[in-house]
């Protein structure tokens, strides 16, 4: 029967310390998540400090009322035992929607991989300070701001391969051979995977799109500097150069 004592059960002894104790990691992993989202918030990402805060508090919320099970219905506890592994395989088949969503194709380039990676870190965040690993989960969130941040830096500093995609757009019925194209990128110092060519037709015009690496990973060439393999051709119509991310 529905009473004032019934209702007063929630909101006094245990019950309410628990609901205390849920709360403070609620805003803790709220923190965090926004912590690790202002990285992302920085530099113009569509996922910021907003959706990083609420998918950590989010996986906090649902990963700590298991440990309070017994709390549950002001006191009377829940009718199963729920498992709290079962919570966390949950959360991370979940978090893997939503990181799909933020990872984008654009023509050769892939985007949004260091996003989804930074969410689903912010998940894992989320679930260690609902069960009380509150250091370990801190830890996970300075590590994870520093990656994007630091390791940002770093990534720059070391030797890497440039990849750029290549548009070459011709005059009508005209076409050089594949053989030139590559002879004259390797004397720029970089490599055209013409069998990943992709050949289309575009008002009458025929185009060419193919990736470029660069031979080195030490010396940049500058792109200016490797258009002259390009303008020379007597057939081209235009071009395009612009670099991949994968």
């Amino acid at each position: 029967m529905l009473n004032f004592a019934v209702l007063a059960g929630y909101w006094q002894g245990a019950p309410l310390q628990a609901n205390i104790l849920i709360a403070l990691n609620l805003l803790g992993s709220l923190l965090l998540g926004m912590l690790v989202g202002y990285e992302r918030a920085y530099h113009g990402r569509a996922a910021g400090m907003r959706t990083y805060g609420l998918v950590c508090m989010a996986a906090c919320a649902l990963t700590v009322i298991v440990g309070y099970a017994h709390y549950w219905f002001g006191g009377s506890g829940s009718p199963v035992n729920p498992d709290p592994t079962r919570v966390v395989q949950g959360i991370v088949s979940g978090i893997g929607f939503l990181c799909a969503g933020v990872i984008m194709k654009d023509g050769q380039s892939v985007n949004g991989l260091t996003t989804a990676a930074s969410l689903w870190a912010a998940a894992a965040i989320g679930i260690m300070m609902g069960v009380g690993m509150y250091g370990a989960a801190i830890t996970l969130a300075l590590l994870a701001m520093l990656a994007m941040t630091i390791g940002l830096v770093v990534e720059k500093h070391l030797p890497s391969k440039d990849t750029l995609g290549v548009m070459l757009r011709f005059k009508a019925d005209t076409a050089p051979l594949e053989a030139d194209v590559a002879a004259r990128v390797r004397e720029k110092g970089y490599i055209a995977h013409l069998a990943k060519m992709s050949i289309s037709s575009e008002d009458g015009k025929l185009v060419w799109r193919f990736p470029l690496e660069a031979m080195s990973g030490r010396a940049k060439l500058p792109r200016t500097e490797l258009t002259r393999a390009f303008t020379t051709l007597t057939s081209l119509d235009g071009f395009s150069i612009e670099p991949i991310r994968h």
